[in-house]
């Protein structure tokens, strides 16, 4: 899975959101503002992790269950997938 390179992570005043850098007629064209770990899952999708990959990465990274790390990130990828925001 990949983000749309159309879409770039920013950072401003310590919050996070995604915004559409392109010209695509489909692109959603307001801002998508993420916590913490939706920017961190965001950077590995913009490299083109796979679910599994998310998952252990959350693991690694907080102090959560598997089975809470597997709801967040499958709600994310879902969220992602609605919005149109994958290649």
């Amino acid at each position: 899975m990949k983000i749309k390179s159309i879409y770039q992570l920013r950072e401003v005043a310590g919050e996070h959101m995604v915004v559409s850098t392109g010209a695509d007629e489909n692109a959603f064209n307001g801002v998508i503002m993420l916590n913490g770990t939706g920017a961190f899952l965001w950077k590995l999708l913009e490299e083109g992790a796979e679910r599994d990959e998310l998952i252990k990465k959350v693991l690694e990274e907080y102090e959560v269950d598997e089975e809470t790390a597997t709801i967040g990130v499958d709600d994310f990828i879902n969220d992602i997938k609605n919005a149109n925001l994958f290649e």
